[in-house]
């Protein structure tokens, strides 16, 4: 043997190497008669696993009731579980879909039962749980060890959901894994044992390890304290409810913050004068039935930080019809993608118009996406083909477009006429937009032709249109057409 394969490093490159190649069951075969390679293989085998099942495959057969792997008809002896183990502890990732689905109280139990002494997965590192049944919650701890530093559950629900076992769970992670850094807890049901719970886990997790933590829940008072002004946390999500005070954020290490909120804007005095010099994203999601002018509240408090020179995408969500005012938004120039949702259910909420269009264009030209409204509605309004040539021009990195516009005023005859008083307002032929979403934006069939070659002419690159009116067939097959034509044109022969 090569004496280079006497360095573990080397050995576990060529390990890593032979299992990423599709050819799995020659690898193995070859781990099997190589004693250098078999650990190494089977360790990046086994380091990620999507659910649970192929490790309970590993006991034999003949334990388990006929129909599946739902129940045993006998335990499994010392050496089967001596097996099991032996692949146990080479899983460092575990992304389970549900906890009580194919797998009965009773495998769960007998498994709880083992582990009792040690831990089922002792080098568990980061456990993913996408769904869960309520009488199923007591379990989860089966599959968390000291070493287990990311948890994440997405979707709590099913079964009989007690608030106390929840609770109970959420308490105790802290002492189950006393080095987390990622604590994911999405979809929580509003008990409020359970926020009591998740606010207790945050004051007793270990702080200088922390770096991501989500949760959809209330925090208490002096939960808030803790987790704006952690100088290790790297994304934040949180929930704030009616008038709530922050502390002034110290969060220098902070990349993404996202916050739910139901109540007023006293929650954004916490970014005035804040420390978050390297926060990119922002998201905001509200719940609360009166919008006022939110965008100028969070721009007075955010300009007193350095986010107008580090934000790069800013989001704000809300279902209720408002009509926002976006100048306050102009000082914050880096951004790529902007997102402003707004309900048109009970009429048309759009203030888009080509002056407003135009002045984000010229002071956003970063742009990769733009997206006002929840999608565009029926109603014959916003920007004009002076609004998207501007667009077009001043954010030639544009990819995604969803915003309200005047179907009727696409006419490519008219645009040297329309933009003749602005050379800016005349499109690049390199605007990069692919994607153009028109929502319900009223379509005759007659002009689908027309608007097609149009939208060709300002957006040269365009190639898919998202929408949900009639009308648009048309148009989505012209410009489908284009780009495969233009994909075709631009290949290289195959004899030169």
């Amino acid at each position: 043997m090569h004496h280079c394969l006497n360095v573990d490093e080397i050995v576990r490159l060529i390990a890593g190497e032979l299992v990423s190649a599709t050819e799995r069951t020659t690898t193995v075969a070859l781990a099997c008669c190589n004693k250098t390679l078999k650990d190494p293989v089977l360790d990046v085998l086994w380091e990620t696993q999507c659910q649970l099942l192929p490790l309970l495959k590993t006991l034999p057969e003949d334990i388990w009731n006929p129909g599946g792997y739902e129940s045993f008809q006998r335990l499994p002896t010392t050496q089967e579980w001596s097996r099991l183990r032996e692949y146990a502890r080479r899983m460092r990732n575990l992304q389970e879909n549900a906890i009580g689905g194919f797998l009965s109280h009773q495998v769960l139990s007998v498994l709880q039962s083992h582990a009792s002494s040690e831990p089922l997965l002792p080098n568990l590192k980061t456990f993913t749980l996408r769904g869960t049944r309520g009488d199923s919650i007591p379990f989860i701890p089966l599959f968390l060890s000291p070493r287990t530093t990311a948890f994440n559950i997405v979707s709590f629900g099913g079964g009989n959901l007690r608030g106390t076992v929840t609770a109970s769970m959420i308490t105790n992670l802290s002492t189950l894994c006393p080095n987390l850094e990622q604590i994911g807890l999405y979809c929580l049901p509003k008990d409020p044992i359970i926020a009591s719970a998740v606010s207790g886990l945050l004051l007793t997790t270990n702080r200088s390890t922390l770096r991501d933590f989500s949760a959809n829940l209330l925090l208490t008072e002096e939960a808030c304290k803790v987790i704006f002004k952690l100088p290790g946390l790297r994304k934040l999500q949180a929930h704030i409810s009616g008038p709530t005070a922050l502390p002034t954020m110290m969060l220098p290490n902070l990349t993404e913050l996202e916050i739910g909120h139901d109540g007023g804007h006293d929650w954004l005095q916490g970014f005035r004068g804040a420390s978050l010099g390297k926060l990119v994203v922002v998201s905001i999601h509200s719940e609360s039935d009166s919008i006022d002018d939110f965008l100028g509240a969070f721009a007075s408090v955010a300009l007193t930080t350095s986010l107008s020179a580090t934000l790069l995408t800013f989001m704000f969500r809300s279902k209720c019809a408002w009509r926002p005012s976006y100048r306050s938004l102009l000082p914050f120039t880096q951004l790529r993608k902007l997102d402003i949702e707004f309900s048109c259910k009970f009429g048309c909420s759009s203030t888009i118009d080509d002056d407003t269009i135009t002045d984000l264009a010229r002071a956003m030209p970063k742009l990769e996406a733009l997206r006002f409204g929840d999608r565009p509605c029926e109603t014959p309004a916003g920007v004009t083909i002076k609004g998207l040539s501007a667009l077009a021009h001043h954010c030639p990195h544009l990819r995604s477009l969803s915003i309200h516009f005047q179907v009727a005023s696409l006419d490519v005859s008219e645009m040297h006429e329309s933009t003749s008083s602005d050379d800016c307002a005349i499109p690049r032929e390199d605007c990069a937009l692919l994607d153009l979403d028109v929502g319900a934006t009223y379509m005759p069939e007659e002009s689908a032709l027309m608007v097609a070659l149009t939208l060709l002419r300002i957006f040269p690159r365009l190639k898919w249109i998202e929408h949900n009116c009639e009308g648009w067939e048309k148009v989505a097959a012209a410009i489908e057409l284009s780009s495969e034509l233009a994909d075709h044109s631009n290949k290289k022969p195959m004899f030169a």
